[in-house]
């Protein structure tokens, strides 16, 4: 078992480097993260793949298709929880989030100049908005073009550590308060 981290500075920052890692290596468990929004009467959760990390602007960026019913609830309600889990690690970390589409950007443009000439452009090319109900007779296949694609930013204002550890678990808030310890 590994030593576990004591201080609050070295676990925030194992935090985003941990982050780090899961937006550069698939299968890492803090990749496929789950996002919660609201639409002002009814939270909705789904599962976001974490794309990049900035540390020093504490910003998380997913891609998304601004058709989609998340990007109508950020519009209305721009704040949202990110939720990812690792067993090996027996961490839990809650995000709560500032929330932002990019949609006609640069940096929106630069990410769809690299994502087109990959197998996943294809999640951002349907004729049909994501939740569609499909009939017997599908369209055919859009062509190549980055209208539906979008980046959703989420500025971390808040995270909430929790770890389950045999020795005792252990939780740990960081935000404009500061870094303190929390009963599990």
């Amino acid at each position: 078992m590994a030593a576990r981290i004591e201080s609050l500075a070295a676990i925030e920052a194992a935090c985003w480097r941990t982050l780090e890692q899961a937006a550069a290596t698939r299968g890492h468990p803090w990749r496929a993260m789950a996002l919660a929004t609201t639409d002002g009467e009814a939270g909705h959760a789904r599962t976001v793949i974490l794309r990049e990390v900035d540390v020093d602007e504490r910003r998380l960026v997913f891609y998304t298709d601004v058709r989609s019913a998340k990007v109508g609830q950020i519009a209305a309600h721009p704040i949202g929880t990110v939720l990812a889990w690792s067993a090996e690690l027996g961490w839990q970390l809650r995000l709560r989030c500032r929330l932002t589409v990019d949609h006609g950007g640069l940096a929106a443009s630069s990410r769809w100049a690299r994502l087109k000439l990959t197998p996943a452009a294809q999640d951002y090319l349907s004729p049909l908005a994501p939740g569609t109900v499909l009939g017997s007779d599908l369209p055919p296949a859009a062509g190549p073009s980055r209208e539906t694609f979008a980046l959703l930013e989420a500025q971390v204002e808040a995270v909430d550590w929790l770890e389950l550890h045999a020795e005792g678990h252990r939780r740990a808030a960081f935000d404009a308060l500061g870094a303190r310890w929390l009963q599990p």
